[in-house]
């Protein structure tokens, strides 16, 4: 609780200090790292194919976090009659990875070596974007030694299929996260979920997903079979990476976004597949990602990742304490 400021006889109020993630500790020296949870800000959008400004969506997402720091250890949930994220939990701020403008590949490798330490460190990655080409080499990053767990499921909740193979050339844009995903190895199936209408994935991309793997549902299929039902679709105890891209949810909440999707999900709607999810699988990955917080002068877009995040990582850990 220290950290927190109460026992240094500091208030220590949201809007003071430096706001790393959720006020916790920065840890610039990756070898260092001594966490259960490491946060990895990825600022590159480069593969965007409309409107630009996730770069801005980690620094965004760790100022709406500090919201939720009010100098106590851990959150009290009254319907849960649960505390998370208690001072048991260890959380650390990495910092961002080094963005080399224009430089799609030397971004990308950078941001893989920084979810490489936290691998190695044995922490949780959690990553926020970012455009949604981070996740390509996020997941790439669990190829390497520094993973030593079963091969795993990804989840994915987002608008869009991101399940193009190449176009024009480019491989790597946010277009394409799940299709790299789909072929590698490790990662033994999909479930997307959210995915909605106008899609920048032609009809053969949705026909090479199920080909390879892929369980799709809208928001409306999501609905109709309820939160539970929708991770009761993967596999039975199956570890799994998450990727959320905010755009999964309804702009009329999260209008901070590069190419927003109406008709999109609720905050409970999310949350409480979150939860499921962390009581029957085990997580060993995150990544949100489009938060783009120049379209929403309110700040509710980050308020909502920063949200979302918290409460998913207190969902993970106090399953864990129950095993």
């Amino acid at each position: 609780m220290s950290r927190h400021g109460y026992e240094s006889g500091r208030l220590e109020l949201p809007f003071v200090g430096i706001s790393t993630f959720g006020k916790r500790p920065y840890e610039p020296d990756w070898s260092k790292i001594e966490a259960d949870v490491a946060v990895l800000g990825a600022p590159f959008d480069f593969g965007t194919q409309w409107r630009s400004g996730a770069r801005f969506g980690p620094r965004s997402v760790r100022e709406a976090s500090t919201l939720f720091s009010f100098g106590h250890a851990g959150a009290y949930d009254h319907e849960d009659d649960a505390t998370y994220l208690d001072g048991d939990v260890r959380i650390v701020d990495m910092g961002d990875a080094d963005i080399v403008h224009t430089d799609t590949e030397k971004s990308h490798a950078n941001i893989e070596t920084g979810v490489r330490a936290a691998l190695s460190a044995g922490a949780l990655p959690v990553i926020i974007g970012g455009d949604h080409s981070i996740n390509i080499p996020c997941i790439r990053a669990f190829g390497g030694p520094e993973y030593a767990g079963p091969d795993f499921h990804v989840l994915q909740i987002d608008a869009h299929l991101d399940f193009v193979d190449e176009r024009h050339g480019v491989r790597h844009g946010h277009g394409n996260p799940m299709r790299r995903a789909a072929e590698l190895s490790y990662v033994t199936g999909l479930t997307q979920v959210g995915i909605r209408n106008v899609s920048s994935t032609a009809k053969e991309g949705y026909e090479d997903a199920r080909a390879m793997g892929s369980d799709i549902l809208s928001v409306r299929q999501a609905r109709a079979i309820g939160p539970t039902g929708v991770i009761e679709r993967i596999p039975k105890g199956a570890p799994v990476y998450v990727t959320i891209d905010i755009d999964a949810f309804c702009p009329s909440i999260a209008p901070g976004t590069g190419t927003p999707s109406h008709g999109g999900f609720l905050y409970y709607d999310v949350l409480e597949m979150l939860q499921a999810l962390a009581k029957t699988h085990p997580v060993v990955g995150i990544d949100l990602v489009e938060v783009a917080p120049d379209y929403d002068p309110t700040g509710s877009t980050a308020i909502l990742a920063a949200q979302v995040l918290l409460n998913m990582l207190g969902f993970i850990f106090d399953a864990r304490a129950c095993i």
